[in-house]
């Protein structure tokens, strides 16, 4: 995997800028012309959540917007408009700041995203994943495929599971003096090295995380992101914990004050220096115009694919939505 020359933090906050970044900021023309180069597009899945007093609501889809903007720079793939809304698990549930969308709309949602992308021609699709929600998208991916049937690749990237080496803690040979959980130590680090613009560190406090199993919780149940490799997932179980409206009023879960740039540095350049190998990896296979192998990715005919597989407007050209819609 290549290194790159990033610069950190990155020159982001390109939403609403004409800087060839975005999709909603194209005209049809400009979107036209760049599927024929680069017809992968990474769309940002974010969330509007409690992040404690020093930290943004949106620091969650921050994340993933400016790790998105620098890929699509340095490879010439798109970047949708993010997702500000996210599924929640049901330890959020109650505290203010957090919009918890039901994982039944969440994942019709995206279904409908990747539909509508897909329909106008951005067939390779990288769903990049911000918060705590990594146990629904796939299920939307999967709905999706199974509704529609057509060739593509779709992908969710969750970014922490990326580069799970850069998570250590500093007794593991790691930058951190804590563990991964929510607006801690590690996540604010890694705000601060994206978009510090945003980011109030002189307001940061601390709480201490608590599972009713006391010190027996290590035994079984994992931290954020899963990388402790325990045998309960972190979202896999409810009642061995507190939720977080009673026990982290302040909407932090953890140490951040200790955060620090510097500590994530290493791990924001290893992880574009991924996703850059990803989109390239995936488009030297599959270039611009190119999908996988209709026989061996679906149970359509090949006249029907084929209709809704050419260029919008195209002669012949189908619309996706003549396969289904609403989607089931």
């Amino acid at each position: 995997m290549a290194e790159h020359d990033w610069q950190i933090p990155p020159k982001g906050g390109h939403m609403d800028l004409p800087t060839g970044v975005y999709l909603q900021n194209m005209t049809w023309k400009q979107v036209a012309e760049r599927l024929e180069k680069n017809d992968l597009i990474i769309i940002p899945v974010g969330s509007t959540e409690a992040h404690g007093p020093h930290a943004c609501l949106g620091e969650d889809t921050f994340l993933v917007t400016r790790m998105a903007e620098a890929v699509a720079l340095r490879t010439g793939c798109t970047v949708a408009q993010p997702v500000w809304y996210g599924s929640h698990p049901y330890h959020h549930m109650g505290m203010p700041g957090t919009i918890v969308v039901p994982e039944e709309i969440f994942v019709g949602q995206l279904k409908a995203i990747m539909a509508g992308l897909w329909n106008m021609g951005f067939r390779k699709q990288i769903l990049l994943n911000g918060h705590g929600q990594e146990y629904v998208i796939p299920t939307a991916i999967h709905q999706f495929a199974k509704t529609y049937q057509v060739p593509g690749v779709f992908v969710n990237l969750n970014w922490y599971h990326a580069i799970q080496d850069h998570f250590r803690t500093q007794d593991k040979g790691g930058p951190y003096e804590t563990d991964f959980i929510h607006a801690d130590e590690v996540e604010t680090s890694w705000s601060l090295a994206l978009f510090p613009e945003l980011m109030k560190q002189e307001d940061a406090v601390d709480t201490e995380p608590t599972s009713f199993l006391g010190a027996k919780s290590a035994r079984h149940v994992d931290k954020a992101g899963n990388l402790l490799h325990r045998p309960i997932a972190w979202y896999g179980q409810v009642g061995l914990g507190p939720i977080e409206v009673a026990a982290y009023k302040p909407g932090v879960v953890g140490k951040a004050t200790a955060a620090d740039p510097k500590k994530a540095e290493p791990g924001v350049r290893a992880l574009l220096d991924y996703m850059v190998t990803l989109v390239e990896d995936i488009l030297e296979r599959f270039p611009a115009g190119q999908l996988p192998p209709f026989d061996q990715i679906s149970m359509r005919s090949r006249e029907e694919l084929e209709a809704v597989c050419k260029k919008p407007f195209e002669e012949g050209w189908r619309s996706i939505y003549t396969l289904a819609y609403p989607p089931a």
